[in-house]
Order: structure tokens, then sequence, then C-alpha cells
């Protein structure tokens, strides 16, 4: 057999590291004293910079980058020599010592400096600036990585990363190998960043057979949990068994005994029949449990709040509407056209009520005559949207104080809410924008909060993307007024030459919004569902704009104009690569050039996806390079596959309820602000305006934005965004991605792609609903053949 060689050297750095499969490219000092550096190449999890490391593989050669070292395994070995321990220390590895630090105790102690921190570590603070707090912190560090290195030693054999490991140590402690070798699916569960197929290349590590019912019961849970990440809040039985079998790779009859056994386990699934999609034949609905209580409990909410004869704003229902819309005009400066007119009154009798429509229809005007009036009555009156950035536009919109519908319900860690049914938010009247990213979850803790007898005024574009996370909670509302989207009622569609006469705002004359009542308000919808305005003419400002005349083009299938625009332009460039190279130009050196635009603050690259050249991971490298490079005064540090640098745009990319005062979550942004390598902690200071910490082993929880994702741009506005259409990105191409990336801008479109890209994305219409039964549990309670009293009764026990 094939002897493995054997390779000894000190970690110098890693010059690329793939996250998913571990695979690191790094330079090593092999201390022969010519001061050249060898490439290793291989799996690397776990070392850091600085370490020394006893590497098992084979030599090679490639025809690019010349000798280097294929490494297939490998441990790690304390330095012996006061450079190495030097160089060790000040790698980063041990939390409270930087290479400044590091210099003075190897000073202080020479070779016996790592001695001393095992077996002493009261001796540090004889190193001079080395205090009481400072010497504990680095005992203290010094234990729980020894502590991380012996799961780290357990793990690698599976390919989970350094961070993955810190993940496991601090959720089990001492416990951390007793739980991956007896109970490795709970990893699945109670880690973030571990999902089922990671927990199962580990239980197959320990010998946990392929067709457990454990295993089985798992990968059935992670197939409903991967649905709910693509937006479903349930699963058909036949789908999710198919999907199982796929998954798992066992017998049909097997994965049908497991769904039973979970079906029955109070904490497994839930099944339940429900309507097939577009009124089709019934189906019999899967559901993880949080997800089914969420869907349950927001439909008896908003029942609840529907149908409570308390009103906390009931001087608007014998109002003299005439005389208030005058004083209104007066205040404001404008008339409202009668859609307008329509949603305000809907919002300040309706106890529930939805406002929606595309941009230039004057969603925004009617929001602020709303709040207006309200204050005008003495009113007490809460706003909030899902993202920072939506909250800070509606404070400006309206004067008042505006939230994050996660900091209005402090939410707490583990995502319980401070606000609830039993502690509501005193409010009369709740302002939520941008009401399309309510995802199921969200959107029933809000509901929940809301006190009987207030007003809640949901308002949103239907037409965007649907929530990140799961549900369709805006269209499930909106499915049974008529005002889900304009061609279910009939109703001509609007395109940019709407009506432009009339009122000094050119609002639109004749015709109200569809309601299902045949009133002239939107109204109430038959069977008790919530009451709807949908604005549909486009102001004649707005027709002025490119932005907004575009945007309703797409959203009704009609190609841009994308020549003879001042604020909507298009790059040609069929090429993907070339493309991604061309957005990247435009966004930080074009754009800022011609508009006097800040590429950092002021641009935003949207893409369709993560991946490809011309996709947000490969964009985001190359704008940090063009708007943020390295420069020798400017603190870095490298995590995976990224670097962090001071002045970095970046964004959240999961629900930290530990962290700010309130949390942090999932897509707000932030840019770097600090970067101490001695404290190991990086500093951002997010949209609103708070300053947060990381420590270094929290990066994973960050990542670049200079490009986003369409999806992650929900919520947020942005002075100019730059948006790739490439056929690379085929499979995402869809009308209400474009129309969404377009309506996030509010002075400055520029597109960078192919025009037959651009042609799919506009003519494409995304495919199907997700799978939710939030209408149809509404439909019942409103009166569907005695249902009403199973449904009340189902929220209130």
């Amino acid at each position: 057999m094939f002897k493995l060689a054997v390779l000894e050297g000190v970690l110098e750095r890693i010059t690329y590291a793939n996250e998913e499969n571990g695979y690191t490219v790094a330079r090593v000092d092999t201390g022969r004293g010519s001061g050249d550096l060898l490439t290793v190449v291989g799996s690397l999890l776990g070392a850091q910079p600085g370490e020394s490391l006893r590497m098992e593989g084979r030599w090679g050669s490639h025809p690019q980058y010349g000798k280097q070292f294929t490494v297939e395994n490998y441990t790690t070995v304390l330095p012996a020599t006061v450079q190495g321990i030097r160089r060790y220390l000040g790698s980063g590895l041990i939390k409270g010592i930087g290479p400044r630090i590091a210099d003075r105790i190897t000073e202080h102690f020479g070779i016996d400096t790592l001695d001393v921190i095992e077996q002493q570590p009261e001796r540090l603070i004889e190193v001079p600036g080395l205090g009481p707090k400072r010497t504990k912190m680095i005992g203290a560090a010094w234990e729980e990585q020894k502590a991380i290195k012996e799961v780290m030693v357990f793990l690698q054999g599976v390919g989970v990363s350094t961070s993955i490991a810190v993940r496991i140590y601090k959720k089990y402690g001492d416990a951390s190998i007793s739980v991956v070798k007896n109970e490795p699916y709970r990893l699945a569960a109670d880690i973030w960043g571990i999902g089922f197929l990671t927990a199962d290349k580990i239980a197959q590590s320990v010998g946990i057979p392929h067709d457990s019912p454990e295993r089985v019961k798992a990968g059935l849970q992670y197939a409903l949990s991967q649905s709910t990440d693509n937006g479903h809040c349930y699963l058909p039985e036949e789908q999710l068994i198919a999907d199982g079998v796929k998954l798992l790779q066992v017998d049909t009859g097997l994965v049908i005994d497991c769904l039973a056994e979970l079906a029955e386990d109070p904490e497994g699934v839930v099944r339940e029949t429900v309507p097939g999609g577009d009124g089709g034949e019934p189906v019999t609905a899967v559901y993880l449990i949080p997800f089914h209580r969420a869907e349950v409990s927001l439909a008896g909410q908003l029942l609840r709040l529907l149908r409570t004869s308390e009103d906390r704003m009931p001087v608007f229902q014998d109002v003299d509407w005439e005389k208030a819309l005058r004083w209104l005009a007066k205040r404001t400066g404008a008339d409202l056209a009668p859609e307008q007119r329509d949603a305000v009154r809907l919002a300040l009798t309706e106890k529930v009520a939805v406002l929606t429509g595309g941009p230039g229809c004057g969603k925004s005007f009617t929001v602020r005559s709303v709040v207006e009036l309200a204050r005008a009555k003495k009113a007490k009156v809460v706003l909030a949207a899902p993202t920072g950035r939506a909250a800070k536009r509606l404070s400006e919109l309206t004067g008042a104080d505006a939230s994050t519908v996660h900091r209005l319900l402090e939410l707490k860690p583990g995502g319980d809410a401070a606000y609830d049914r039993d502690r509501p938010l005193d409010a009369d009247l709740v302002v939520v924008d941008e009401a399309s990213m309510l995802d199921l979850l969200l959107a029933n803790k809000l509901v929940k909060a809301v006190a009987p007898g207030a007003h809640l005024l949901l308002v949103g574009d239907v037409d965007q993307l649907p929530s990140v996370g799961a549900g369709e909670v805006l269209r499930d509302l909106l499915a049974g007024s008529g005002a889900a989207r304009r061609e279910s009622a009939g109703e001509p569609k609007d395109g940019p030459d709407g009506d432009t006469s009339g009122t000094p705002h050119g609002g639109p004359h004749g015709g109200s919004p569809s309601g299902s009542d045949g009133s002239d308000g939107g109204g109430r919808a038959a069977g008790g569902t919530v009451p709807a305005v949908r604005l549909t003419r486009i102001f004649r400002q707005a027709q002025q704009s490119g932005v907004v005349t575009n945007a309703h083009r797409i959203n009704t299938g009609v190609p841009p104009i994308t020549q003879g625009m001042q604020d909507f332009f298009l790059f040609v460039e069929e090429d993907t690569e070339e493309a991604g190279k061309l957005t990247v130009d435009v966004a930080a050196r074009r754009v800022p050039a011609r508009f006097g635009l800040d590429p950092r603050r002021d641009v935003q690259v949207l893409a369709p996806m993560h991946r490809g050249p011309a996709g947000a991971g490969a964009l985001n490298a190359l704008l940090q390079q063009a708007i943020t490079p390295a420069r020798p005064d400017l603190p870095e540090r490298r995590f995976g596959g990224r670097v962090f640098r001071v002045g970095d745009k970046v964004t959240q990319i999961r629900n930290n309820y530990d962290k700010g005062a309130n949390g942090v979550f999932n897509g707000t942004v932030g840019v770097v602000t600090a970067l101490d390598n001695d404290e190991q902690r990086l500093t951002v200071l997010t949209d609103e305006d708070e300053e947060v910490d990381y420590d270094f082993d929290e990066l994973d929880e960050l990542a670049h934005a200079y490009a986003v994702t369409i999806h992650r741009s929900q919520g947020s506005e942005y002075p100019a965004v730059v948006i790739p259409v490439t056929t690379g990105a085929w499979m995402m191409l869809q009308r209400n991605l474009l129309y969404t990336a377009v309506t996030r801008a509010k002075r400055l479109v520029v597109l960078v792609g192919s025009r037959r890209a651009l042609a799919q994305a506009v003519r494409t219409v995304s495919a199907g609903r997700r799978c939710t039964a939030l209408d149809h549990r509404l439909a019942l309670g409103g009166g569907g053949g005695g249902a009403a009293d199973g449904v009340r009764w189902v929220f209130e026990r």
C-alpha cells in the first residue's frame, strides 16, 4: 500500500476555504530558513493560522501554481520555538490575545509560555499591561479552546466546520461528544447551521442504521423544514412521502409507517384535510407543529379582531367624512382620490383592513392621511414594518416614530414576544407597512398582540415576491376580497398610460376599487374575510418616472422602455461572466460618477440568485475589491471564504434573538465600524442605528451586502439599484422577481445583461401558489357552514 508523506509546518495563512466541503488552500512555513512558503491543499477543517501542523498526504505539482502538498489528514502540534509560540498566540486563536499581547507574553515567559498558560494562568498578571480581567479571560479561553479541540477532532472525519464545532460546544458543553455519538439527529433541530444531511453523516459514522426509524422520522421532518424554507406551510402527504423516499433511499412502506408515528407524536407533525390548490380536490396536508399552530391561531386572531363589538376609535363610526376630508386636504395640501378616500374610511372604521397597490398609486399618501386623521382624534397610533429601512421610511412619511415588528413586539431569546394576547400593545391603530414581507410566524405574533377593539391596517404590494419565510399572508388575506389581483376582478389593466385627469395630485376619477360586496370602498368581502382596497391608477407625477412606468409595464407583462429614459437604463452584455464584471463597474464607478451617489450607501446591486458569475456571491467579492480594498492600515479578519474589513457593507443571515437590544434579524444590513484582533470582536452599525458586536466565531452569521439577492432586498428602498439580468439565472427569471427588484429603487434603475433574459423575466409568471390554508381557515370562520365555532374553539382553548 502506498505510504503517505508527512509534512510539518506552521500554518501562515488561509488563501481560500470552501465553507460547504472544507476544501482549503493555505500557505505554510516549513521552517527551512529560506523564508519561502509552501502551498498545501485539501481538508484543513479547524486549522487556524499560527498553529503547527503535522500533515499526511501526497506531493504534487499544479501547472499554474507549481509544487504543492495535498493533505489527507492532519493533527495540530503545539509550537516549540518562541517565534512559533508568538505566531500561534497572535493568530487570534485565543480570545483576549492578539499580536501585540502575544509579543508581551512571549517576551516575558519565552519558551515556557504555553506551559504557563496551561498550568499557571494566574502568572499572566506578571506581564506588563495585563490586568486580572484579561488574565482570567485568557485562562478561560484556553480551557474552552482545548474542549473545542476535542470536539473538533471527533467531528473532523464527518465534514463539520470549526464554527459548527464551536456552536456544538456552546450548546452542549462537556456533553458535546456524548450527544454527537448517541443523539446525532438532535443537532439538526438544536443548532443553526447543522441540517439533516450533516447530522445524517455524523449518524452514519457512529453506526446508526440506514433504515432506523429515528433516521426516517428525522428525514421527514427535515423535508418539511426544507419546504418551509421554500415558503410552504405544509406539504401534501403524497408529496412528502415521495420526497422522503428520494431523500432517505428507503422503502415507501417504512416512510409511511414512520409518518404515521410522527402524526401520533404530540411533538411530531399534524395531518389535516384542506382544499387543494386553485380549488382542486382536497389533500391531506402535513404540517410541522409550529406552522399548524400559527396558521390556526392567525385565522382565529383575525376573526376575533373583526368580530369584536369593542372599538377603540368609535368616533369614526359617526364622523362627517366630507368635513373630515376637507380638513385633511388643508392639512396635507392635496385632495385624496376616490380610491384613497375609500381606503382611509376602511382603515378607520373596520377593525382589520388591507391596502395594496403598485408604485406611484398613492399608498404612502393614503397611509399618511389615515395617521393624520387618527392622531387628530387623539388615537394612539403605532407604526411598524418588517425591516429597519422600511420602518425609517414609514417614520419619515408620517412624522411619527416607527419601529421594526420585532422591536415593537420586543421579541426575546427563543422567539417569544413581550406583547401577546395577555399583554396587548397599548394602541388604538396599528399600521404595518411592507406587509407582503410578513411570514406566517411573524404575522401570528403581531396579530396576537393587537388589543380587542384596536384597528389593524396592513399595507403592501401583493404583486411583489412573497415573504422569505413560510406563508403568503398578504395574498391569503386578499384572496376573498377581489383585490388580490386586478385581473381576477375583471378590471382593466391600468398600464403606464393610466388616467391623469382630475385632482392636483393627478388622482383617478370614476370607478372605485373592486369590493366583493359591491360597496364603494372595496369593503368587506363575503364570507367574513378581511376588508381590502387596491389602488390601481398611477398619479401624474409618478408617470414622469421611468422607474414607476416600467414597474407597471413589467407587472402587466409588457417589456420595460430602456431608451430615452433619465432614470432607467439597460447595458447590454450577453455573456454572463462579462455581465457580472460590467455590473461591478456600473455600481462601483459609473453610477457614482454620473449621479453623485455613494457606492456603499446609495447604490445596491440586486441579483436574481446567489450563485454563478453574476450571482450575489461572486459580485460581493468583486465589489468589495472595488469599494473596500485591502490596505495595510485597514483591519481585517478572514472567516471561511470571506474577509471582513472595517467599512464593509454586511447583512445578518439568520435571526439571533440574543444580539442587540431586542435581537438582530435575518436581512438586517449594516456597516463594519470596528475590528479588534485582540478582543476577537467585530462591530457593526446596523441600519437601525444600533451597534452590535460579533465575536469572531460568530462571523458565519454575517455576509457581505454590496450585492444581495432580490429576495433579501424586500422591504428595503435604495436611491439606485443595479440588476444583473443574465441567461445564467434562467430558472430564476420571473415577473414578480424583476418587478420586486425594480420597485426597490427610489431614483434610478440600471439593468445589466441580456435582452433575451430580460424578455424571459417579463413573460414568465411565477409557477404556482405556496401550500397554505390561511384563506381557507378565514373562509370557514366567516360563515362557512357552521365551522366558525370550531375555528374559534381551536383558537380559544
